[in-house]
């Protein structure tokens, strides 16, 4: 098949696989290689899906010039260095969420790809979902006037990556995932609501962290995971045109989940989630709340607007973008806005108080986040 993108893996562990997984459901993408430091685990997982070589050395990778997409899989705090080596190796990138663990990386990674004119694209699930979608359409239709407040809110009762039953270490631990809630899971929430209020500019972030529930905390895991993370992160974010965007996320909290995404203008609001989409305004002077059967329009735009499959999903998108069937949402742009808050969040909490753009933008973050 001529058009397809030949595309390496760097990272077989857990999200590695999952973004293997989803790559041979898109005939548009060819997987030629996998790179990990883990050798066996790399073979098994080539074996497994039918991919040909096999690195343990992620530059050996990058010197092939049949592959022109990678595919960054690694832990937050190797994110940035791995990037800019491919996109100064002549790559596209594509990489799992957080772009980094820092705002300062991120923003590294972001010019490295402007400058060289690599397309950079980060892994934001969220934007794709057919509820999203049809609410950017909303938005851009004008059916809310004009947003002012935006406030997404996240729990899990107890969901911490590890000390609670599921993933690896790595997660819980800042050294190689740089931070907690707020980066593991915030991220996909900021980043879905920078993308609805169209990117605007930060202007200042107000924000604290908290490790609290160490009570219902195995102690063995919390050990060996060497767990120093947040659990929960919430933050208030001032943004440019008057817009205030509140936001709360936890791994664990005694609480039932608010499953809440809302944004209101001064014609309407909207809940994205949790489903249905509805719209809340006045109608006639009588309140009403109206929900979209966004199942049924989403198949009928898919059948009306081919381009439509290709916004469907984050690696669907990116093989289409690179065909040039689509142009490429800024993922990078709206991930490094989304870096610049959960920035403030983190710098807040040390300060103690609202900081503003400039200073997140000027703040060296080896004074005040963990090694």
């Amino acid at each position: 098949m001529a058009n397809r993108v030949k595309i390496g893996i760097i990272g077989t562990g857990q999200i590695g696989t999952r973004h293997i997984e989803n790559y041979a459901q898109i005939p548009e993408a060819e997987m030629v290689a996998v790179c990990d430091v883990r050798e066996d685990v790399a073979r098994a997982v080539a074996q497994k899906f039918g991919i040909k070589d096999v690195y343990t050395d992620y530059h050996e990778l990058l010197k092939r010039d049949d592959i022109t997409s990678v595919d960054v899989c690694l832990h937050n705090r190797f994110h940035c260095q791995v990037t800019v080596d491919a996109l100064k190796a002549g790559k596209n990138v594509y990489c799992e969420k957080p772009m980094s663990w820092t705002y300062k990386e991120a923003k590294l990674m972001y010019d490295t790809a402007k400058q060289l004119g690599r397309m950079l694209h980060i892994q934001l699930g969220t934007l794709y979902a057919a509820e999203a979608r049809a609410a950017k359409r909303l938005i851009d239709d004008g059916q809310l006037g004009e947003i002012y407040f935006a406030k997404t809110i996240h729990y899990r009762r107890r969901g911490r990556p590890w000390v609670d039953g599921y993933g690896s270490a790595a997660f819980v631990n800042t050294s190689t995932s740089g931070g907690g809630a707020m980066l593991d899971m915030a991220v996909y929430h900021i980043a879905r609501m920078v993308y609805l209020l169209g990117n605007p500019d930060l202007i200042s972030v107000s924000g604290s962290t908290y490790q609290k529930l160490w009570g219902n905390m195995y102690p063995d895991r919390r050990e060996s995971g060497k767990y120093n993370v947040e659990e929960l992160g919430m933050g208030f974010a001032r943004l440019a045109g008057g817009v205030s965007l509140w936001l709360e996320e936890a791994w664990a909290i005694h609480s039932e989940d608010p499953d809440a995404d809302y944004i209101y203008g001064d014609k309407a609001g909207i809940r994205i989630s949790p489903a249905p989409l509805t719209y809340f305004t006045t109608f006639s002077d009588m309140e009403m709340d109206a929900t979209f059967d966004v199942k049924q329009a989403d198949w009928r735009w898919q059948q009306c607007f081919p381009e439509t499959v290709w916004y469907t999903s984050s690696q669907k998108h990116w093989m289409g973008a690179q065909l040039g069937y689509v142009p490429l949402l800024d993922t990078a742009g709206i991930a490094l806005k989304t870096a610049f808050i959960t920035e403030g969040v983190y710098l807040s909490q040390h300060l103690g108080r609202e900081v503003t753009a400039a200073e997140i933008e000027a703040a060296d973050p080896a004074t005040y986040r963990p090694a």
